[in-house]
């Protein structure tokens, strides 16, 4: 036997917790009782209450209590084997480090925002490998292809301006990241999600993208950003806030260069989306494209499909409260 809700375990405390109350207000009111006549004159007082019934009560109201909470935490037994096949897709999902990403055109910040936008995601997938990639001048696998959702969750957490070293934005290494991580196998089922603001970029993200072509990845872009530009952020080592600016001394502002996020879309036959406050753009794409498309056959694994029994100690904890209300406290 298995319980699917084992946590519900600690519902028994609250049981044994209300049923030594029962017995203290029990004790208690026949003290207050024996205040007014000694035990023997209160029994002739009061011959048609039965003290007895009422601890059957008490004890039949504690079991239906314990049967209910056995009822919660999902009691399983018996079932069969079954062969379960998995089935998804293969979703690297690369995302702009630089310090552009501090500007808050998009609250708290481009990349706090992204990163609450893939947690968002996690929640609507099923059985889709995913990955991550923190780009800047550079790109680095941070998590491999998995399927451990919560390990995708820390290196995700763990995604920061300092992950990349190399300044710039580079969406050139993100994709030849993203080829080199999705070498060999099928030319399909592989996808790249890319989240930046596209601004000043370095390499030639157009020729990445046709290497991608080649291999079977299909790129969607998320531009997050405003047209017009905002001011980047940063903290001194003084912990003072202040604003970055350029050799000149004039204040940088990061713009969304959606261009070139576009024509890299197109080129992989993916999709571009504009992230907005309300409306990130990952679900969209999700929903409207990856959702719909051919998924590839990961592993076949046997998996025992246990019986739900929940329903018999729910039966016995309704049988007992029937049982307690025809129990009358009058002899």
């Amino acid at each position: 036997m298995r319980f699917e809700d084992i946590k519900l375990v600690n519902g028994f405390w609250l049981a044994a917790v209300l049923i030594v109350f029962y017995f203290w207000a029990f004790r208690k009111l026949k003290k207050d009782s024996e205040k007014f006549a000694e035990s023997g004159l209160l029994e002739n007082l009061t011959p048609d209450i039965s003290y007895r019934k009422r601890k059957i009560k008490i004890i039949l109201i504690f079991f239906v209590m314990v049967f209910f909470i056995f009822s919660l935490m999902r009691p399983q037994w018996g079932g069969k084997w079954e062969e379960v096949k998995r089935k998804g897709l293969d979703i690297l999902i690369a995302i702009d480090t630089s310090k552009s990403m501090l500007s808050e055109d998009v609250k708290p910040n481009r990349l706090e925002r992204s990163k609450l936008a893939v947690k968002d995601l996690i929640k609507k997938i099923k059985g889709d490998r995913l990955g991550l990639i923190a780009f800047s001048g550079v790109a680095f696998l941070q998590c491999p292809l998995t399927i451990d959702y919560n390990g995708f969750v820390i290196s995700l957490d763990d995604l920061n301006i300092n992950s990349i070293p190399k300044g710039s934005t580079s969406l050139a290494s993100a994709i030849d990241e993203a080829v080199k991580s999705y070498e060999g196998g099928v030319n399909k089922y592989k996808i790249l999600i890319l989240i930046t603001d596209g601004e000043g970029h370095v390499g030639d993200p157009v020729k990445a993208a046709e290497k991608a072509k080649k291999n079977g990845i299909k790129i969607f872009t998320i531009g997050i950003g405003d047209k017009e530009g905002d001011l980047i952020p940063f903290i001194d080592e003084t912990g003072k806030r202040g604003y970055l600016k350029d050799k000149k001394g004039r204040f940088v502002k990061s713009r969304l260069n959606e261009g070139v996020l576009k024509k890299i879309a197109a080129i992989t036959g993916g999709g571009y989306v504009k992230a907005t406050g309300i409306e990130f753009g990952l679900d969209l794409i999700y929903e409207n494209k990856l959702s719909k498309m051919e998924k590839r056959q990961f592993d076949t694994k046997l998996t025992r499909r246990y019986e739900e029994k929940f329903q018999i100690p729910l039966f016995i904890a309704f049988l007992l409260l029937i049982a307690e209300t025809f129990i009358r406290e009058k002899k």
